[in-house]
C-alpha cells in the first residue's frame, strides 16, 4: 500500500511538472518573439480592415394578395394557361427618363440610329428623285409618306431627346431639365436643326412636288457624326465599322455623280450625242457605271462633243481624282490603325531577330525567343500590358486591376486579414510574365525576392534526390513564393525547383514593391511579419521533433548519479537499510521502475 501510494503521488507530481514545463516553454517563446520583433506588441493577429460596403437591404416580401393579382391570366385555351406578356408589362410601367447621358445610354444610341436612317433617306433619295424619272404622279403619295415620317423623326429628336441631354459645365454633370433645355437652345446644333426643318414644302402648291425643296433635310449631319462616335465607343472591333463607313463615302460620291450625269444627259437630250446616256436599259445602273469609270479614271469613255459636255467631263475628272485620293488615304489610315498593334509586334520581333543574328545567338535560344513573342502576342494581344494602362488615370488602373486580380490575391493565406486598401495598392504593382514550357520559374537555392500567382497554365514543383521528381502540380489561382516577400536577412532561399508545365502566365510581385506599400500600413506589416515567421517555423521544423502521438514524457532524461553518491548509497544498503540515505535509495528505485 505504501508503494502504490508513493507511485500515485509520483505520477501526479510528474503530470504537474509536465504542465509547468509546457507553460514555461510557451512563455519563453513569447518573450523571445517580443525581444526579436519589437512590432509584436499585441496578441491580436488581425488588424481592423477597411470597412466594406454594407450589403443592400433585402427586399421586403410582397404580400400574398399582390402575388395573386400579379398571376392573373388574360386568357385560357385548352390545357394551356397564359400570363401577362412580359414586354407588355414593361411597356406599361416604362417612364421616359428626365435626363439622358449621351455617352453611356444605349437607348440614345438606338434612337440616333433611326435619326441617321432618316438622314440617309434624304441624302440618297433626294438626288435620285430630282434627276431620274422615278417620282411620278402615280406613286407621289408613297414618297410624301416617307418624307413626312422622316420629318417626324427629326421633330421628335429636337423636342424629346436633345432637350434632355446631360452636359458638363465647370466639371459638373448638369441634369437639371431647365438647364439642359437652355444649353440646347443656345447650341449650334439647335440652329442647324431648325434649318433642317424649314417648311419649304409649302412651295409645292406653287411649283409642284420638287425634291430639291427638301435639300435642307440633308444638313442634319451632326447626328450622323455623333452616331459614329457613340457606336465606335461600344464596338469591340470599331475598325470594321470605319472600313464600311469609308466605303459608303465612296459609294455615295459615285451615286451623286451618276445622278449628275443623267441630269446632264437629259439637259443635252437623251441619245443626242455619243457622250450622253442613250436611254436604253436600266438608267440608274448605266449612269452609275459611267460614274465609276469617270471618278476612278479608268478611261475608255466616249469623247465629249459640245462645250457643256467638255466642261462637265473636266470637272468630273478633277473631282474624281481628288475624291478618290481622299478615299484611298482614309482607307489607308483606317487599315493602318486597325493593324497598328500587329505592325508594332512585327517590328519588335524583327529587331530582336536582327540583334540575335548580329551576336550569333544559338538557334535553340532564338527559337525560344520567337515562341515567346508569338504566344505572348496571341494570348493577350500585346507584349506589355503596362504600355496600355500607363495612359489611364490611377483610379481607372486600380479598377481594372481589381476586376482582373483581386479574386486571386484575396485568397492568398498570407494576405488574409490585411487592410483591403493595402491589397488594392498591391494589385497595381503586379506585373504579368509569360513562361514557356520547361522554363524554370525559380531554382532551388536562389534568394527569393518575388511572389508568384498563376493566372493561366500550370507549374510543377520538382524535388527528390535528383531534383526532377514532381512533388506537386500547381494550377491557375495557386500562389507560391509568398514567404520570400517578408523573410528577413535579404530573402529566403528557394527549397525546390519550379518549372512551367506548358505555357504559363504568372503575376509577379516584387519584395521591393511590397515594402514600399507596407510603409503606409504598419498594422498590416506587423500581421504579415507574424504570419511569415509562423510559416517559416512550420516549414523549417524537422519531422522528428514532432514526436509520437501519445508520448507524455516531456521531462528531459535524468543525468547519471555521481559515483561518490552511488558509493554512499551502497554503504547505506550494507548498513541494513536504515537512515535517510536508505530511504532516498528506495525512492530512486521506484522512479526507475516507473520509467521502465
Amino acid at each position: 500500500r505504501i508503494g502504490s501510494a508513493a507511485s500515485q503521488n509520483s505520477a501526479v507530481i510528474n503530470d504537474r511538472l509536465q504542465e509547468l514545463v509546457k507553460l514555461f516553454k510557451e512563455r519563453t517563446e513569447k518573450v523571445k518573439e517580443k525581444l526579436t520583433d519589437p512590432d509584436a506588441t499585441s496578441d491580436d493577429e488581425t488588424p481592423v480592415a477597411s470597412p466594406a460596403e454594407a450589403p443592400p437591404p433585402a427586399p421586403e416580401k410582397e404580400p400574398e394578395a399582390a402575388k395573386v393579382v400579379e398571376d392573373e391570366h388574360y386568357c385560357e385555351m385548352l390545357c394551356c394557361t397564359f400570363k401577362y406578356r412580359p414586354w407588355l408589362g414593361r411597356m406599361k410601367s416604362y417612364r421616359f427618363p428626365s435626363s439622358i447621358d449621351p455617352l453611356t445610354n444605349l437607348f440614345y444610341v438606338l434612337w440616333l440610329f433611326f435619326v441617321v436612317l432618316a438622314w440617309n433617306w434624304n441624302c440618297w433619295l433626294i438626288p435620285v428623285r430630282w434627276a431620274f424619272p422615278y417620282q411620278t404622279p402615280g406613286n407621289i403619295h408613297y414618297w410624301l409618306l416617307m418624307d413626312y415620317l422622316c420629318d417626324l423623326i427629326y421633330l421628335l429628336d429636337i423636342v424629346v431627346f436633345q432637350t434632355r441631354l446631360q452636359f458638363v459645365r465647370g466639371g459638373d454633370i448638369i441634369s437639371d431639365k431647365k438647364a439642359m433645355k437652355e444649353n440646347y437652345l443656345k447650341s449650334q446644333r439647335f440652329k442647324m436643326d431648325m434649318v433642317c426643318l424649314l417648311p419649304l414644302d409649302f412651295f409645292y402648291f406653287k411649283v409642284g412636288v420638287n425634291p430639291l425643296l427638301r435639300f435642307p433635310r440633308c444638313l442634319k449631319y451632326m447626328a450622323f457624326f455623333e452616331f459614329n462616335n457613340r457606336l465606335e465607343a461600344i464596338l469591340s472591333k470599331a475598325y470594321i465599322y470605319r472600313v464600311i463607313r469609308t466605303t459608303a463615302y465612296l459609294l455615295y460620291s459615285l451615286h451623286v455623280n451618276s445622278c449628275l450625269y443623267y441630269w446632264a444627259s437629259a439637259y443635252e437630250g437623251l441619245g443626242s450625242t455619243t457622250w450622253v446616256y442613250d436611254g436604253e436599259g436600266n438608267s440608274y445602273i448605266r449612269c452609275y457605271y459611267w460614274a465609276v469609270k469617270t471618278l476612278i479614271t479608268i478611261g475608255g469613255l466616249p469623247d465629249p462633243k459640245t462645250l457643256f459636255e467638255i466642261v462637265f467631263q473636266l470637272l468630273n475628272y478633277f473631282t474624281g481624282v481628288f475624291a478618290f485620293s481622299v478615299m484611298i488615304g482614309q482607307m489607308r489610315d483606317v487599315v493602318g490603325a486597325a493593324t497598328a498593334g500587329q505592325t508594332y509586334y512585327r517590328s519588335c520581333m524583327d529587331s530582336t531577330i536582327k540583334y540575335m543574328n548580329f551576336y550569333k545567338i544559338p538557334r535553340t535560344v532564338q527559337n525560344r525567343v520567337k515562341t515567346w513573342y508569338e504566344y505572348t502576342w496571341h494570348s493577350q494581344g500585346m507584349l506589355d500590358e503596362l504600355e496600355l494602362l500607363v495612359q489611364l488615370p490611377d483610379k481607372m488602373r486600380l479598377d481594372i486591376a481589381i476586376d482582373v486580380n483581386y479574386n486571386i490575391v484575396s485568397k492568398v493565406a498570407l494576405f488574409q486579414g490585411c487592410d483591403r486598401q493595402m491589397i488594392f495598392d498591391m494589385l497595381k504593382r503586379l506585373r504579368s510574365v509569360v513562361y514557356l514550357p520547361n522554363d524554370y520559374v525559380c531554382k532551388k537555392g536562389e534568394i527569393g525576392r518575388e511572389m508568384y500567382i498563376i493566372q493561366a497554365g500550370q507549374v510543377q514543383v520538382l524535388g527528390g534526390p535528383d531534383g526532377k521528381s514532381v512533388l506537386v502540380t500547381l494550377k491557375a489561382g495557386s500562389v507560391f513564393g509568398e514567404i520570400s516577400l517578408l523573410a528577413a536577412g535579404g530573402g529566403n532561399r528557394r527549397t525546390a525547383n519550379v518549372v512551367a508545365h506548358g505555357f504559363a502566365n504568372l503575376f509577379i510581385l516584387d519584395k521591393k514593391d511590397l515594402n514600399e506599400i507596407l510603409v503606409h500600413y504598419p498594422e498590416s506589416q506587423k500581421l504579415l511579419r507574424r504570419k511569415a515567421k509562423k510559416m517559416l517555423k512550420t516549414n523549417n521544423k524537422p519531422k522528428d521533433e514532432k514526436g509520437v502521438p501519445g508520448d507524455s514524457v516531456i521531462i528531459p532524461p535524468k543525468p547519471d548519479t555521481p559515483k561518490l553518491f552511488q558509493a554512499a548509497l551502497a554503504a547505506a544498503g550494507r548498513m541494513g537499510g536504515k537512515g535517510k540515505l536508505a530511504h532516498l535509495r528506495w525512492k530512486l528505485r521506484e522512479l526507475k521502475a516507473m520509467q521502465a
